[in-house]
């Protein structure tokens, strides 16, 4: 198939060429480094499908653009797809592709790599020890073994956090809407979501983005935190309400605050703007406090990861070539 990928990074051309080339190059890729929104969907003409990743926007008037160009296929290097109006999709025949798990511990270590960095300042004592500081007034951490961790969503990412917080003696108390036996064989409590943030000393996300879920930690759920808890999303930026964890941060509600996604991350994260002033004032205000780690949507970045992701990917494609209907259909899963 002829298929255009937006927003191309180095490491998507390098990752997804080499599963075309295992698979025997089946298919023409033409890399774009353009976001997919409105303005730049002419670009896929002459393709049969489209490739896009978490920040490209596949609304109603791109796939009407698609359906016009024949263009019957959206695949997802993601698993997350609130980016995409689904209903059009389905309205206009465009089958919409994801990828539904790839490395789930690539998210999961680094969920972990942040609570021990913010747990012990290390993002901290970095730069202090670069700068000849050694003392250590203000760098005092705590044991996780023996603390209280709050895993809201136990799909495979939540479950892989689960494993290694075990691992360090945490109790682990879980909120999912469908608890599962592997979880509760993992020594998970499943509660409600005002219990778990109620009683947890670490409160980490991993649901998606839905009605439901967007701005589920709001300052109603700050409140009933346990204060000076740490918060930490790896899930989807705009899960947190903003505005809310830095009023949080103010008051002390919230100790800690580790964050690898952002709900306005669309016009920040994947691009390298070192060289401009930060144009989003909600954002600066956050690298403000010194109990605040942000990584730029990092967690899925290993080797591992990216492998699996252009793998699926490659797959989802040549299936729908095949058959006319790819391996991960997010439409027929969400709308049938």
């Amino acid at each position: 198939m002829q298929v255009v990928v937006f927003s191309t990074k180095p490491y998507d051309r390098q990752f997804l060429d080499a599963a075309n080339a295992a698979a025997g190059s089946p298919h023409q890729l033409r890399y774009l480094e353009a976001r997919l929104a409105p303005e730049t969907a002419a670009l896929a003409q002459g393709a049969e499908a489209v490739c896009a990743f978490v920040n490209d926007q596949a609304s109603a008037a791109v796939l009407e653009d698609f359906a016009r160009r024949g263009i019957r296929l959206l695949a997802l290097r993601s698993a997350g797809f609130n980016n995409v109006d689904l209903a059009a999709a389905q309205r206009l025949g465009i089958t919409v592709a994801r990828v539904p798990a790839y490395s789930p511990e690539s998210v999961a270590e680094h969920t972990v790599a942040m609570m021990l960095a913010l747990n012990r300042h290390i993002h901290r004592a970095y730069h202090r020890v670069r700068e000849g500081n050694f003392a250590l007034d203000g760098l005092l951490g705590f044991d996780m073994h023996g603390r209280t961790a709050g895993i809201v969503g136990t799909g495979r990412i939540g479950l892989a956090v689960a494993r290694i917080l075990a691992g360090f003696g945490c109790r682990l108390l879980a909120h999912d809407p469908y608890p599962s036996e592997e979880g509760r064989a993992l020594g998970l409590e499943f509660v409600t979501v005002e219990d778990l943030l109620a009683r947890s000393d670490i409160v980490t996300l991993h649901c998606p983005l839905t009605p439901a879920t967007h701005h589920l930690i709001d300052a109603a759920a700050i409140a009933r935190m346990r204060p000076g808890a740490m918060l930490i999303n790896t899930s989807r930026g705009a899960i947190v309400d903003t505005r809310a964890a830095i009023a949080g941060l103010k008051s002390g509600a919230i100790g800690l605050l580790g964050l690898d996604v952002y709900e306005e991350e669309g016009d920040l994260f994947f691009e390298d703007l070192s060289g401009q002033m930060l144009q989003d004032d909600v954002f600066a205000r956050l690298l403000t406090f010194p109990n605040v780690l942000v990584t730029a949507h990092q967690a899925f970045f290993t080797t591992e990861a990216l492998s699996a992701i252009a793998a699926t990917t490659l797959g989802n494609i040549t299936a729908f070539a095949e058959t006319g209907r790819a391996l991960h259909a997010v439409s027929t899963e969400k709308l049938a």
